[in-house]
């Protein structure tokens, strides 16, 4: 069985199955997705397993788009349910417990490392894996032998090169302020593999980077010998309290603090709050998808679908009671994170999770409370995947991907859309992403954090 979709000649195989597919590919899908529902309701819950996937399965022959798509999503499931799986201290999977089961103890992503403890001043080497990295100097009046497990050090609160950044995303961005007025808090952290790779080449400086003078090429999954691929991960948090009620969160303890030295009139501040996770962003690198799989959730408040009538008596960034609110717009300068108070930004989603998305989302959560009927998790969804439908392109360097676009709402807040090259999408705005001296970086730009 073919699929053929008019003028697009790029092609990837699945099995006995050719899909060619192009730009057009996010329309194509809601096309396939209205014209033919058929996405399957599971009649078995999904098992939960802290086992991170190393490949996407296809469960149907010959596949189609659509239950691609719906294979990478469960993938995505898989990965969450894994990576936020009950920690031991040495940050492997406790086996004793399921997710759910231990309320806010460290969980397995934890234990990576934070993107602002690999790339330090001078282009100093980072300390090794497993080892605690030395608290930012503006926190040097912290106990750090008496910090809860799993404290997070919290400083980034924009994508934008002025406001405590973490990349050079060339897009229209800012801080997020949620509904007590307060900044949304970013962070960025990678697996020991993708973390040893840039250790092991010296790529955490730029002296490190001018000797590689190469392309990067971080490590794959492989199946062969079960190892986990380089993955990268993504998260939004926002301060407890006020409208928040922490027990419907994941929640943990973080050093929250402000650098003067990345925006003019911002004091230096660090303080260990309680915070709660409102988006989580994985990019996994497989050994079939190169341009690695790029999966996003989120709190299941942070906000209503445009178009629609929200639903929700209170979100974590919008306020339906506000008619004169700008939606989608980042919040006016001057942006100082140690405001009492800023007005609150007023977010909206723009394209809607589809239809076989919330039904996988109800069959986690089905199996999520029947292991805790109050689990936290419950207040998490997926948002969708992207991933390569032609890997392989010569043409399309990103491997064509789909949906064509994807964004979360708490970190791509003010680039979603429909529009091409303005519009978020993970894997043509990571395409972009090079190294201090300009080389690919591989779908990261984290490598242009070197001093």
């Amino acid at each position: 069985m073919k699929i053929k979709y008019p003028f697009f000649p790029t092609q990837r195989k699945y099995g006995t199955f050719s899909l060619i597919a192009g730009v057009s590919l996010f329309s194509m899908t809601q096309i396939l997705l209205a014209a033919d529902n058929r996405a399957s309701t599971p009649t078995a819950l999904p098992t939960l397993t802290p086992q991170v996937p190393l490949e996407v399965t296809s469960t149907k022959n010959p596949p189609t788009l659509d239950s691609l798509q719906h294979d990478f999503d469960v993938f995505s499931w898989q990965s969450f349910i894994a990576l936020n799986w009950p920690a031991n201290a040495d940050g492997t999977p406790n086996t004793g417990v399921t997710i759910g089961q231990a309320t806010n103890s460290p969980v397995v992503w934890e234990s990576y490392r934070e993107s602002r403890d690999i790339f330090l001043p001078g282009g100093a080497p980072p300390a090794p894996w497993g080892q605690e990295s030395p608290l930012p100097p503006v926190c040097k009046n912290i106990d750090a032998k008496h910090l809860p497990p799993g404290t997070m050090h919290l400083t980034q609160v924009g994508k934008t090169p002025n406001v405590l950044d973490e990349s050079g995303e060339p897009f229209k961005t800012g801080p997020l302020i949620d509904q007590n007025g307060q900044y949304a808090r970013f962070a960025i952290l990678t697996n020991e593999q993708m973390f040893d790779y840039i250790d092991t080449n010296k790529l955490y400086s730029k002296r490190g980077q001018k000797a590689f003078d190469a392309n990067a090429n971080f490590p794959s999954s492989d199946t062969k010998n079960n190892q986990v691929g380089s993955i990268m991960i993504k998260t939004s948090w926002v301060k407890m309290g006020g409208k928040f009620d922490p027990a419907k969160f994941y929640t943990t303890y973080a050093l929250v603090y402000d650098n003067p030295a990345e925006e003019p009139g911002v004091k230096p501040s660090c303080v260990l709050t309680q915070v709660g996770l409102v988006g989580f962003h994985i990019a996994h690198k497989t050994a079939s998808e190169p341009q690695w799989v790029w999966s996003t959730f989120e709190h299941v408040n942070n906000a209503p679908t445009a178009g629609q009538k929200p639903t929700l008596p209170a979100y974590n960034f919008f306020d339906a009671t506000c008619t004169s609110c700008k939606v989608n717009e980042p919040p006016p300068r001057p942006w100082n994170p140690g405001t009492a108070y800023t007005k609150p930004t007023q977010i909206e989603r723009v394209i809607a999770i589809t239809p076989d998305a919330q039904q996988l989302n109800a069959a986690y959560h089905q199996a999520l409370a029947a292991v805790s009927a109050d689990s936290v998790w419950l207040n998490y969804e997926l948002v969708s995947t992207q991933w390569p439908t032609n890997a392989t392109s010569k043409t399309d360097p990103t491997g064509v991907p789909a949906p064509s676009f994807l964004a979360n709402t708490t970190l791509e807040s003010y680039i979603q859309g429909h529009v091409k090259q303005t519009s978020s999408s993970c894997m043509a705005c990571h395409n972009n992403a090079t190294t201090t001296t300009g080389s690919f970086s591989d779908f990261t730009y984290l490598l242009q954090r070197a001093q």
